[in-house]
């Protein structure tokens, strides 16, 4: 699944291509991917995309009007950029098939998944307010101190696994990047968070913030501002 890291460099992607762009067609390919119900999916079409933002593992469009399009890529999902503007979306067939396509004046953006469980996700967002229903609050940790982090850590006794892995604590952890911070910290995944020292929370804090920015760096030095191909569930 892809995680901070990987967040942040399709956002570095995306922004370019679609940010100050108008939507001229969305196209919907999977009824399950769509699990909002109101405002109607169409509604974004000749929308223009103001911004995007990231919520902990989910990417947020901004289009204009207050209106939200919220993607969770879960395991397999995947944004596709082309320069090519296909009328229709195409079929199901042996590669993965379109979920959903955004086609824009200059180029088409499409949701791909691989395999034949569809598990990727798009809520459309009616205001600020109702976006924020959706943030599981957990905190950022490249913006945090370590009293905010201590705390965060120390809001149930827990695993150190369970507790960097869960997203009311701490946004944008999963598995993959759990076990190199807890690597780096020198620290057992199946630490109690109660029974931690303070020099042991301060490496751990450390560690977090050193591992999500290295490989933040390490990404986008390797992407050069394409779409990710190879996000944290394949490495």
């Amino acid at each position: 699944m892809p995680e901070l890291p990987d967040i942040l460099l399709y956002i570095r992607a995306l922004e370019p291509r679609v940010v100050g762009r108008r939507i001229e067609a969305i196209e919907l390919g999977s009824p399950f991917l769509l699990r909002s119900v109101e405002p109607r999916l169409d509604c974004a079409a000749g929308r223009t995309v103001e911004g995007l933002r990231r919520l902990g593992k989910r990417i947020a469009f901004a289009l204009d009007g207050g209106l939200f399009l919220l993607f969770h890529l879960m395991i397999a999902g995947r944004f596709k950029w082309s320069e090519e503007k296909p009328a229709v979306v195409r079929k199901r067939s042996a590669r993965p098939s379109a979920l959903l396509t955004i086609r824009f004046a200059h180029g088409t953006l499409t949701l791909t998944e691989a395999g034949t469980v569809h598990r990727a996700s798009l809520y459309v967002i009616d205001g600020p307010e109702a976006l924020a229903a959706h943030d599981p609050g957990g905190l950022e940790v490249l913006d945090s101190d370590a009293a905010a982090f201590d705390a965060a850590l120390k809001q149930g006794n827990h695993t150190l696994k369970r507790s960097l892995t869960d997203p009311h604590l701490f946004s944008g952890i999963g598995n993959a990047y759990s076990d190199e911070i807890l690597h780096a910290a020198r620290l057992s995944p199946i630490a109690m968070t109660s029974k931690l020292s303070g020099e042991e929370i301060r490496r751990l804090h450390e560690a977090t913030k050193t591992t999500l920015a290295l490989r933040t760096q390490r990404l986008r030095k390797e992407a050069a501002g394409e779409m990710p191909e190879k996000v944290t569930a394949f490495r």
